[in-house]
């Protein structure tokens, strides 16, 4: 894990990282429909899930899927300390994610630009959320602001 970021000049277009795995449990699930709402009997009502469900095991929204490839993104330390904000994504959930699955994350950075701030750029970065088979649960663009160097 980097202990520092990478500021806007050191990030450049066309390179790729690669997050740790993390398997996603039970009760990753159970917590985030709770603190979220997620209340649908998909996520909640494993009685449902034998009965009506095609995956037979509790399903991840893909909001925390998303999440989750967040928080892998972070341990990498690609941004600690220079990353300035989340300026938004466009997120597409490709297949799902069920209890037992580990996730790993693929970033690459496709774009970058400068903004009339001195102190800062936009970078932007392709995400691709892999399981455990290598196949493809999630794909995202993503804008983040990012700190310049020597500022």
């Amino acid at each position: 894990m980097r202990t520092q970021g990478l500021n806007f000049e050191q990030h450049e277009v066309g390179a790729t990282f690669r997050t740790l795995g993390r398997t996603v449990s039970e009760t990753d699930i159970v917590t985030f429909v709770n603190l979220c709402g997620f209340t649908e009997p998909l996520f909640m009502d494993m009685e449902y899930v034998t009965r009506e469900s095609v995956f037979q095991r509790r399903a991840a929204p893909g909001a925390l899927t998303l999440a989750l490839s967040e928080g892998l993104i972070m341990q990498t330390g690609l941004i600690h300390g220079t990353g300035m904000a989340f300026l938004g994504a466009e997120v597409r959930v490709v297949a799902p994610v069920l209890e037992g699955d580990t996730l790993t994350a693929e970033i690459e950075i496709v774009d970058k630009r400068e903004t009339t701030k001195p102190d800062r750029g936009i970078v932007t970065y392709r995400h691709r959320v892999l399981n455990q088979r290598g196949e493809l649960v999630l794909e995202a663009k993503v804008l983040r602001m990012i700190r310049r160097g020597g500022r």
